[in-house]
């Protein structure tokens, strides 16, 4: 059980922040605190806000339903839900990170904030497509290596607000926080990533 409580926090995490950011831009659209920080030409660009509202539509149905495809028992018992589930959160990143990249250009801290969300975008896009096509091709093993890569990367929307307050509190402002955490919300993420899957290879090993 205790081997459990990492994904179990995971799993609320990922329910919770997707919710929640559901709920604050997408259903009262509160966009106000992230567009003073922007340019007058992006606070009035449209397609800035079409972008910046697919981004957090699809990435939020990503990240909220992401992590049941690591639910060993309903892949095993339920392959069709399994199926479902990974079309929805494939086609959910396609869009979702397609519109970070449009979004990441413009990105508040500079051309270092740019490079780090533009990175987690491709990185994101890249993994989830080796995924997808890894199962379409029978690799499973493959299958299963990336798509705990693609959800490292999509769990960077829940450290992203895990490590922003913090970095606030300790360089006392918002612009050299950003730009460090443009870079910190997914880099461990993946290196944990990279643990868990060379943990799965030892243990097939020695198995």
């Amino acid at each position: 059980m205790t081997k459990k409580i990492p994904f179990i926090i995971v799993a609320i995490l990922s329910v919770l922040i997707s919710l929640l950011t559901f709920t604050y831009y997408i259903i009262c659209q509160q966009e106000f605190n992230l567009l003073q920080n922007k340019t007058v030409l992006i606070q009035n660009s449209l397609a800035w806000k079409i972008a910046f509202y697919t981004h957090i539509f699809f990435g939020s149905i990503a990240l909220l339903i992401g992590w049941i495809q690591f639910v060993s028992k309903w892949r095993v018992q339920k392959i069709n839900l399994h199926r479902t589930v990974g079309k929805i959160y494939v086609v959910s990143v396609l869009f979702s990170s397609i519109a970070g990249l449009g979004i990441g250009i413009f990105a508040t801290g500079g051309w270092i904030a740019v490079l780090g969300f533009i990175t987690l975008g491709l990185i994101w896009f890249y993994s989830t497509f080796k995924a997808y096509s890894s199962i379409r091709a029978g690799k499973i093993e493959n299958h299963k290596k990336w798509m705990i890569y693609s959800y490292a990367i999509c769990f960077a929307a829940v450290t992203l607000r895990i490590w922003l307050p913090i970095l606030i509190i300790v360089f006392g402002e918002f612009l050299m926080a950003y730009r460090i955490v443009a870079w910190l919300c997914w880099i461990p993420n993946l290196l944990v990533g990279y643990f868990i899957i060379n943990k799965k290879k030892s243990s097939t090993q020695i198995a």
